[in-house]
């Protein structure tokens, strides 16, 4: 977490609440707040941190964090929820911003945001959330008047996230009253599975039972894309959001990134696993390298005359590229977008067919592609794909997410996942000084609201 949201959070009036350690150890993990500035490695922490997180589902966490410094002056007994899960993307990195095919799969690690409104809808609006630089200590909340809520300031911290849901909606002409919401998430922060997604949809998905509304799914997810955007800074593509959005049970999601439609994609042979790695690292170079890149694109299709790279294939690119003056650099980043999209498309196929085989032999090259051309792994990932990759049972391994850090994705036989985990833990341990934390999820469902009494 960056210093700036530390600051801001304690420039602000910020109310601590007595609890004990133990019934509010569940609530310590809480998303990455926007990327500026993130550079950590986490050697000290092991992987019960991570059971740690689903001892205590976080809407159950969020509806205990609320009745320990929310309750008090609350105006009735429902509380409306929105819970909204992280993703991971099996296949087609950095390509929705170029208005490609990915295919993510929503996890079991979710965001929770649990409230009502103030009385009559009028005051200030109060957000509590766990603390996040002391697992286990006195939860914070912290308080907006309406103008400061819905006023964009320009410095983004973690409840810009909300505060950007809820402005958009109220820019539409949504009547958000002030509410008071306490928020828990269970998505491992930076590594790389969209917790702030998982946020925003959350948070969406909130006030669409607190204010009694119904959004279209696609401009749910357009709308939560809009604020990484304005709030965030974060020129990302759809993919995120729709995942957390559209998530579908035992199955993968082909996203068309310039449609906005999908394909679910069946993942129901319980002989095969996904599992997640996560690095724990997180290079401060994500930052800027991340708009780098995608300006780099929009220059080579601008020079090609197209939209986006989305329009061409690899032959094209080839046949084009010194005539249309792509630069050396160019033509590397555009050979990964475009032949990215190829591998996705075929990938769809492979998984619909479960030759895993196939669909592991992608993976491989997708993660080639973006270590040699795109240039944003690192030295950690690489050193977790290939050791998953020298593994027994492993059909593919690639870097998922931004790069410079974060998680890997696994596509293993299920009875070699323990075996799987152990290789790499003891691997990257060794040969890093650092632990890796690992998250077996099967596809898992999108966002869901709901209310309950209290």
């Amino acid at each position: 977490v960056h210093n700036a949201a530390t600051r801001q959070m304690d420039s602000r009036t910020v109310v601590t609440a007595a609890a004990s350690a133990a019934a509010l150890l569940a609530l310590s993990k809480v998303w990455k707040p926007c990327f500026k500035g993130l550079s950590t490695k986490n050697p000290e922490k092991s992987n019960a941190e991570e059971k740690n997180a689903t001892a205590h589902p976080p809407v159950e966490a969020a509806i205990e964090l609320f009745k320990k410094v929310l309750m008090d002056g609350a105006d009735g007994k429902t509380l409306c929820v929105g819970k909204a899960p992280g993703r991971v993307n099996l296949i087609g990195e950095h390509v929705d911003y170029n208005n490609g095919f990915v295919m993510p799969i929503a996890i079991n690690r979710v965001t929770a945001m649990v409230g009502m409104k103030e009385k009559d809808g009028k005051g200030n609006f109060k957000l509590a959330v766990p603390d996040y630089k002391n697992p286990g200590g006195p939860p914070k909340v912290v308080e907006f008047t309406a103008e400061e809520f819905f006023t964009n300031d320009g410095n983004p911290t973690w409840h810009h996230y909300v505060r950007g849901v809820a402005a958009l909606l109220k820019k539409q002409g949504k009547s958000i009253p002030s509410f008071r919401a306490a928020i828990v998430g269970d998505v491992p922060q930076g590594g790389g599975l969209s917790s702030s997604a998982s946020l925003e949809v959350a948070t969406a998905t909130f006030l669409e039972q607190l204010c009694g509304f119904t959004m279209e799914k696609v401009e749910k997810a357009k709308l939560c894309q809009q604020v990484e955007h304005e709030w965030c800074h974060v020129p990302c593509g759809i993919m995120d959001q729709f995942a957390s959005v559209f998530g579908k049970e035992k199955a993968a999601l082909l996203i068309d990134c310039k449609s906005n439609t999908h394909k679910e994609v069946p993942m129901t042979d319980p002989a095969v696993s996904v599992l997640i790695v996560n690095s724990r690292v997180k290079h401060a170079l994500v930052d800027g390298a991340y708009k780098k890149r995608k300006d780099t694109c929009d220059s080579s299709a601008k020079k090609l005359g197209v939209e986006s790279l989305r329009e061409i294939d690899s032959s094209t690119l080839e046949a084009k590229a010194k005539t249309a003056g792509l630069t050396d650099l160019e033509v590397q980043r555009a050979t990964h977008v475009v032949t990215e999209i190829e591998r996705t498309e075929k990938a769809s196929k492979a998984l619909e067919a479960n030759d895993y085989e196939l669909m592991g032999k992608l993976m491989n090259e997708s993660h080639a592609s973006l270590k040699d051309l795109y240039e944003v792994s690192c030295k950690e990932l690489d050193l977790l794909v290939a050791t998953a990759q020298g593994c027994s049972g492993v059909y593919g391994a690639r870097m998922t997410g931004a790069g410079f850090g974060g998680s890997i994705v696994v596509l293993v036989e299920t009875s070699c996942v323990k075996k799987v985990h152990a290789v790499i833990d003891e691997t990257y341990t060794e040969q890093t000084g650092n632990m890796a934390s690992f998250l077996n999820s099967p596809a898992s469902e999108g966002a869901v609201g709901s209310k309950t009494d209290i």
